[in-house]
């Protein structure tokens, strides 16, 4: 992913709407959190496997959302500097730490079986 070409047409779409005083952290967060919960409103009411077996229609339904998920995610991080390829990384490593492989007895853990 080019995240700087990425940002370029996220700025300049923004910029060419006058949109740049809407675009604080506090609006671009609640703008999240609503695009999230159009996401999720895709799945409602689905079983497990209608929702990993969507109709085309529900598909493309939800890569726009996803998109406008990350538009808006991206956004932020511009509005905060916030590198966010970084900040993945480090919180993935944090992650790893969290929830390790190995228990300290030296046993495998297996997250998401029953004991």
């Amino acid at each position: 992913m080019d995240m700087e070409k990425i940002q370029t047409i996220i700025k300049e779409f923004s910029t060419k709407r006058d949109w740049e005083k809407f675009h604080n952290p506090k609006n671009l967060a609640m703008a999240l959190s609503v695009e999230a919960s159009e996401l999720v409103e895709i799945f409602q009411w689905l079983d497990l496997e209608q929702a990993q077996n969507l109709s085309a229609d529900k598909k493309n339904h939800a890569k726009e959302e996803i998109a406008d998920i990350a538009v808006y995610l991206i956004r932020m991080c511009m509005k905060l500097d916030i590198d966010l390829e970084e900040v993945i990384v480090e919180k993935m490593k944090k992650n790893e730490k969290k929830y390790p492989l190995i228990d300290e007895n030296g046993n495998k853990i297996e997250y998401g079986k029953k004991k």
